[in-house]
């Protein structure tokens, strides 16, 4: 019988970077002690079992978004589903794949993907947002910098 052989954490030091719009966005990269095994990267809201439609509304809810906000908030919920679409698809194929013939750089590719996607909904979850955040008030300003600064320190405190 072949030993396994364990693969070195990779993910663990993306995880700090793409926290804060991950739990936003949906994407929040795990550092499970394999580069894409286990499927994929799983946010901390499905690791609780939370939906992209529960995250959405409950940053709505904490944003305090108001009727006349509601076309923006509109583009930045688009965004959240898009993204959390797109992480579903790279998972469905990493499940379909067999795990016991995927080699080290097929898992490294697999994760670049995984990251890119990350990269590009947050490129694109940053745009939507910002059109948002200008249009706020001050005062509804700071309680989304405080929203932010919360999720910040709770996965800062989750990755160490």
């Amino acid at each position: 019988m072949t030993p396994m052989i364990q693969r070195p954490p990779f993910a663990a030091f993306l995880v700090r970077p793409f926290a804060v719009a991950a739990l936003v966005g949906g994407m929040l990269l795990s550092s499970s002690p394999s580069v894409a095994a286990d499927a994929a990267p799983k946010t901390e809201h499905q690791m609780k079992g939370e939906t992209v439609e529960q995250r959405i509304a409950d940053l709505h809810k904490s944003l305090g978004i108001t009727a006349d906000e509601e076309t923006n908030w509109a583009a930045v919920a688009q965004v959240m589903r898009d993204n959390d679409a797109a992480q579903k698809a790279l998972v469905a194929a990493r499940t379909a794949e067999n795990r016991q013939k995927v080699s080290a750089v097929e898992d490294l590719n697999m994760y670049e993907k995984f990251a890119q996607t990350h990269v590009d909904g947050l490129k694109n979850l940053i745009s939507a947002f910002q059109t948002l955040y200008s249009a706020m008030p001050d005062a509804q300003k700071a309680v989304a910098d405080g929203v932010f600064q919360s999720v910040t320190q709770k996965t800062k405190t989750a990755a160490h």
